[in-house]
């Protein structure tokens, strides 16, 4: 089973997902962030059930990680109230459970990270919000091996 990661911002979410044993989180894609949190979560769930769509029970989507954007001192940023409207109804559309997972500083490492290997700043900023999703997932997967690994859920 795997786990999906999501940094969601204003404009654009990042997507990245986990190999089936819940080790590893790669970068997956970027999708368009606007608009309201029902319009979002059906192209969320659109993209979450290409995941499965093969059959096999592997990839199957068996929990969702969701970055909650805060100030470094600890205080909720803007945008808090909105990505947790959208994880509860991420939750109630897939059934899946969702967890938040503070996110301070994972867009900087993400663009640190790609500046390694890209110099063409427009390139990295293509990368970047799926990049910063695969650092929260995986901070996530570290932090939690025993649940990742479990087959409790049907999975989407």
């Amino acid at each position: 089973m795997r786990v999906v990661g999501l940094d969601v911002g204003r404009r654009r979410i990042g997507l990245a997902v986990s190999d089936p044993s819940g080790t590893l989180a790669t970068p997956w894609r970027t999708v368009g962030g606007g608009g309201s949190v029902p319009e979002v979560t059906g192209r969320l769930v659109a993209h979450l059930t290409e995941l499965g769509d093969d059959g096999d029970s592997a990839d199957r989507v068996s929990r969702i990680v969701v970055g909650l954007p805060s100030h470094l001192d600890g205080r909720p940023h803007d945008l808090a109230v909105w990505v947790r409207a959208l994880a509860a109804a991420l939750e109630e559309q897939t059934g899946l459970p969702v967890t938040l997972q503070d996110e301070r500083l994972t867009s900087v490492e993400a663009e640190q990270r790609l500046a390694l290997g890209e110099r063409d700043w427009r390139k990295r900023k293509a990368r970047l919000d799926a990049a910063a999703a695969a650092i929260i997932l995986q901070e996530y997967l570290d932090g939690h091996p025993q649940e990742t690994s479990s087959h409790g859920s049907k999975g989407l």
